[in-house]
Order: C-alpha cells, then structure tokens, then sequence
C-alpha cells in the first residue's frame, strides 16, 4: 500500500509524490514575502509548520486525490476518560475533516466510551487494556501498544498515524500540512529555552539519555505521528529502550517522552508541527501563535491522575 513499483521507477510512500489535480486556482505563492517572526525550517531543512506557512487548499487538493487514510490513537484509561468526549467531538470538527480516519480509543473503562456521531468514512474503534496503579505506567505502556497495534491492525490499511493525548481538544484545523515521514511537535513549554533547561533524560545509565550539548528541540510526548512504518519503527525503538531500562531498575525521566526526544535526536523528523498544535490552555497565547490548533485543557492532575 505505501511502496509500489510503476516502469521499474520507485514510487515511495503517499508523502513523496505530491500531484494537484489539474484545474487548481489558487494565489501565486512567493518566496520573498511571508512571515518573518518566526523560523519555518529546521537545519536538516524540515518544514516548521506555522500559520501562513501553507496552504490548505493546495495540500488538501493533492492528498484528497491519493485517498490516504489516517488512524488515530488516544488512551483514556482511569479518570482520564472524562476528557474522551472532548476530544472525540473537537476531533470531528477539526482533525482531517473530509478524510479516512479510523480513531483508536485504548481504555479500562469500555462502557464509559461516549457515543459521538462520525461523518462517513471515520470510525471511532474502543480496544480495552488494563487499570493501571501509576500514571507513570500508562505512560511506559503506550508505546508497546501503538507497536502491536501497527503490527496485528493497521499494517497494509492505514498510511498515516497520529497519537494524541486524550486531555486535549482540538480548536481549529489540523489536516494534511501537518503529514510527513516523522512528524515531530514542538512542546509549548520550552520553545524559547536554550537546552540546557529542556527535560530530558541527563543521567548517562538510561537509554533515553541526551548528553550536554545535545537535542534539537523539546518535542511533546502528547503529539506526534507520521507515516505507518516510521511511526512503528520508532514506538518498537521506544519500547524495547523502555524495557531494557525497567530491567536495570532505571525509569526515565518523562518516560515515553524522554525515549521519544532520545529517538528524535538520532532519527531527525521530516516535519515539524509548532507549538500550534499542542498549546496549554493555562498559558496566554504568544504573539506568535497565531492559531491555536490543539490544546491541553486546564486540569487537577491530582485528581485525575492514578498515584
């Protein structure tokens, strides 16, 4: 499905050949004028994906064309499945309206799914995992279970996967500029830091560690995707370094985020989605974020969160 051989060329993945119908109209775009308060390109010359830095009707154009499909992961187990609905109904409204989405919903509690109404062609899939004594727990478990779930679900079906956090809710449009290989998010908290005050994992004995010196950016553990095999590669990677930690009695640091940040330094994302696409609804809006796309809503962790 995502590799085929046409005249003996290779074509790749649904990313690599980008074909507009023929007929489009659409604004003469210019390599000298657009935003210039803030940088739309990484130094491995990945896009950076702001607001005025595409446009939808060009990229939506060219993927409606390829009939691509797009699965979804969310956890909500314990508590965390009061935000379900939140997310589920902002998600019809915003999240690849108009496209083939399949979202995964993994949780302890089946019965509490809330029904939401799907357009045609989005599915909504309950997949029931077990309670868990520690937040830190659901957290590990993620990127084992996005493996299996590439590996025994969506392998040949699915050209891209997107895994969110559940605690969130979608404001306005996140769609087909935000597809690539691996796509990275920029975490709201720490953009404007230098790196030596970013999270990650400093002590030498974990497999997510970064030393002085090292990482690109800060990326959030609550959003990032791709396309199917980079996005397995990477949650395979993430779980066995998991693992292999738990056996020396080592926990990283943010767990599933510190493995993802150590994977990224290594495995450089195509695209990088800015911090529009994972704000924190207690943090005034910068100026430079012009939209925000998606959000963590205000919560009491001590409520919610399993100790």
């Amino acid at each position: 499905m995502l590799c085929r051989f046409v005249d003996e060329n290779l074509i790749g993945s649904p990313d690599l050949h980008l074909m507009a119908p023929d007929g489009l109209k659409y604004p003469q775009p210019s390599i000298m004028y657009g935003r210039t308060d803030i940088v739309s390109v990484t130094p491995w010359l990945a896009p950076v994906v702001w607001e005025g830095t595409f446009n939808p009707v060009i990229l939506d154009s060219i993927y409606q064309k390829k009939n691509i499909s797009i699965a979804a992961t969310v956890f909500a187990v314990g508590k965390y499945i009061m935000f379900l609905k939140n997310f589920l109904e902002t998600a019809e409204q915003h999240f690849f309206v108009g496209f083939r989405v399949n979202v995964y919903v993994f949780t302890d509690r089946p019965k509490e799914v809330p029904e939401v109404k799907m357009a045609a062609g989005r599915e909504l899939i309950v997949r029931s995992v077990p309670s868990s004594k520690r937040w830190q727990e659901i957290s590990a478990r993620r990127m084992e279970l996005i493996q299996t779930l590439i590996e025994e679900t969506l392998l040949n079906n699915v050209d891209y996967i997107f895994c969110l956090d559940v605690d969130s809710k979608f404001h306005s449009r996140w769609g087909t500029e935000s597809l690539g290989g691996l796509v990275a998010v920029i975490h709201p908290g720490y953009y404007q830091d230098n790196r030596d005050k970013f999270p990650y994992e400093r002590r030498p004995s974990s497999r997510a560690y970064l030393a002085p010196g090292e990482g690109d950016f800060y990326y959030c553990g609550g959003a990032f995707g791709g396309l199917l095999m980079e996005v397995h590669q990477l949650a395979k990677t993430c779980h066995k370094n998991f693992e292999d930690d738990a056996k020396e009695n080592i926990e990283a640091a943010w767990q599933e985020e510190s493995h993802l940040n150590r994977y990224m330094w290594t495995n450089k994302p195509s695209k990088v989605l800015s911090p529009e696409y994972l704000w924190q609804d207690f943090k005034p809006r910068n100026p430079e974020i012009h939209t925000v796309r998606f959000s963590g809503v205000i919560k009491n962790y001590a409520e919610v969160r399993p100790h």
